[in-house]
């Protein structure tokens, strides 16, 4: 067994202004993305200037966290919902934790479609750009997901379990660097390789959406599965199944490209 490294969530803590570690990682990311999103211009330009590159990461931003946060509210609080309907202010206390990964996708895609449409811009050129920038702020966000010690794995005897705060005596899985890697390190590789051959519109989309399901998919069946939910479908998480959707909807925009 791994002690678990206590690493305080709280980077700065002044008077009642928090910095925490997730913040950070949210900003890293999305500022990757800004840079990385100038330099495919430079090598493949489609129109985006500095200036349309920040306004961009502006919309995401915000398609993001609301995406995230209504998400978490409907994939894994649609038993709760009517405390939101009594008290709507809840919706947009982020800060109380509760974000989805597959709400945020959703958010950013309406986000980046609306941005494309305002801005007369290639929507699939655009998403490719972007979306091979995603897996750097998703492994980013793995990292504080394990220091803030949640969305912790299984009960595990492997000699790398640890044994994390408020989840039991008993050691389990660092899913959360399972997912770093994975989602993260080789899903960004993966993709950085692939956008640089001659592919349609819209290819890299597509592979995102089938491979970060497939990874997603299998490393849930490490991960402790959200204590108000359980299992939904037999052995399977809500998670794999919103996953098992990102899947099938890669392989249809990948049939739709072939065919066009």
């Amino acid at each position: 067994m791994i002690p678990y490294p206590h690493i305080d969530p709280d980077m700065i803590q002044i008077g009642p202004l928090h910095l925490r570690w997730y913040g950070l990682m949210y900003a890293l990311g999305f500022l990757s993305s800004y840079f990385l999103i100038k330099g495919q211009e430079k090598s493949k330009p489609i129109g985006l200037s500095r200036r349309l590159v920040q306004d961009l990461i502006f919309y995401l931003a915000v398609g993001l966290v609301a995406g995230a946060r209504l998400g978490y509210i409907v994939f894994y609080q649609y038993m709760n919902l009517a405390d939101f309907v009594r008290d709507p202010l809840e919706i947009i206390a982020v800060w109380h934790g509760g974000m989805s990964f597959h709400g945020g996708l959703i958010g950013t895609v309406i986000a980046g479609w609306w941005f494309c449409r305002r801005k007369s811009l290639p929507f699939w050129a655009v998403g490719d750009r972007v979306i091979v920038t995603a897996p750097i702020g998703l492994g980013l966000g793995r990292i504080a997901n394990f220091i803030n010690g949640e969305l912790y794995g299984r009960v595990t005897e492997l000699p790398w379990g640890m044994v994390f705060p408020n989840a039991g005596p008993l050691p389990r899985h660092p899913s959360q660097l399972y997912e770093a890697f994975g989602e993260g390190v080789v899903l960004f590789t993966l993709l950085w390789i692939l956008h640089k051959k001659s592919l349609p519109d819209g290819t890299m989309i597509e592979f995102f959406l089938i491979f970060y399901g497939i990874f997603r998919f299998f490393l849930e069946f490490l991960r402790e599965p959200d204590l108000q939910l359980g299992f939904i479908l037999g052995p399977l998480t809500m998670g794999q199944l919103l996953s098992a959707i990102m899947i099938l909807g890669g392989l249809a925009i990948h049939c739709a490209l072939r065919r066009n």
